[in-house]
């Protein structure tokens, strides 16, 4: 019988965390002229840029054009490892493609037994950033019995089956030790054709975000990008703010520069060579909009394309 996670454990699995890299990576970020397409691989991995972990659900991913009317995605796929898809960048100015998600996990208990909420279901999952399902719909009724006949393929001897999780609307009244966090999660990359624009870095107001003070498509190596991180459109001091460089796989030293914003949440960053750059900060506190949740985990990703000077 396989033994269900504590919390804990569940939500090291689930929250997206340094450790796991999430990221949309453009093929390029600045064109010229027109018919202009831009390919795009989104995943997450435990080096930046390499598939080696996930995929990011194309269902979470969104396309500004710049003058903020929506994008439109083709030839897209996921496979095992990565989410693939392109961009007709028929429009002048700087555009954003995002993928953009909230779910819910955690644990209760009924009939003494405890059980899942949120997460993919089946086994443990390796993560739960971008790909996991916000919710997903399933788990027993109350008072039904958690040991079931094997699944075909199941655990040997014929021991009880792992049940699947419960989505939060389906948690039983009657259910006890309910422990629930709320995971929101945003990536983020800029490209643009011609001149850069700026319309889309203005706030959303929820959750955590970055303000560009810098134009992210506009810098070069020996140059510094100045940006502003809020949580729910307010200044966030004290944030850790990381920076990777890619091809972290092929070195001994990652080249990780890490940063802290200021009083005013904001942060500035030398670039030290040319090339593609993971931009990631992480955040808790206490206002969930799952009034059952206990907190709230947010987590914030770029990806930067540093210019040869």
């Amino acid at each position: 019988m396989r033994r269900l996670l504590p919390l804990a454990a569940l939500l090291a699995l689930a929250a997206p965390a340094h450790a796991d890299h999430s990221w949309i990576q453009p093929s390029g970020t600045l064109f010229s002229g027109s018919n202009n397409v831009a390919t795009f691989d989104a995943a997450g991995s435990e080096h930046v840029f390499f598939f080696d972990h996930r995929p990011v659900g194309l269902d979470s991913i969104q396309v500004w054009k710049p003058d903020g009317t929506p994008g439109e995605t083709t030839a897209a796929m996921t496979g095992r490892l990565r989410s693939v898809f392109d961009v007709k960048l028929d429009q002048p100015g700087t555009w954003k493609v995002a993928s953009l998600q909230t779910m819910v996990v955690g644990t209760f208990k009924l009939d003494g037994e405890e059980r899942r909420v949120g997460g993919r279901g089946g086994p443990p999952p390796a993560s739960g950033g971008p790909g996991a399902p916000a919710t997903r719909e399933g788990g027993r009724p109350a008072g039904a019995t958690a040991t079931q006949p094997p699944a075909p393929g199941g655990p040997a001897g014929g021991g009880p089956r792992r049940l699947p999780p419960v989505a939060v609307k389906d948690i039983p009244p009657e259910a006890t030790d309910v422990k629930l966090t709320e995971l929101v999660t945003r990536l983020e990359t800029f490209v643009t054709v011609g001149e850069p624009t700026t319309t889309l870095f203005k706030p959303t107001g929820k959750g955590l975000e970055m303000e560009p003070l810098t134009h992210p498509n506009a810098v070069a190596a020996g140059e510094t990008l100045r940006a502003r991180f809020l949580i729910d459109g307010k200044p966030a001091p004290g944030l850790t703010v990381t920076v990777i460089p890619g091809g972290d796989r092929y070195r001994e030293e990652t080249g990780t520069i890490t940063l802290t914003t200021g009083a005013d949440g904001t942060v500035a960053i030398r670039w030290p060579a040319a090339g593609m750059y993971w931009l990631g900060a992480t955040a808790t506190d206490a206002h969930a909009a799952e009034p059952r949740a206990a907190e709230r985990r947010m987590s914030y990703a770029a990806t930067i394309e540093v210019a040869t000077p």
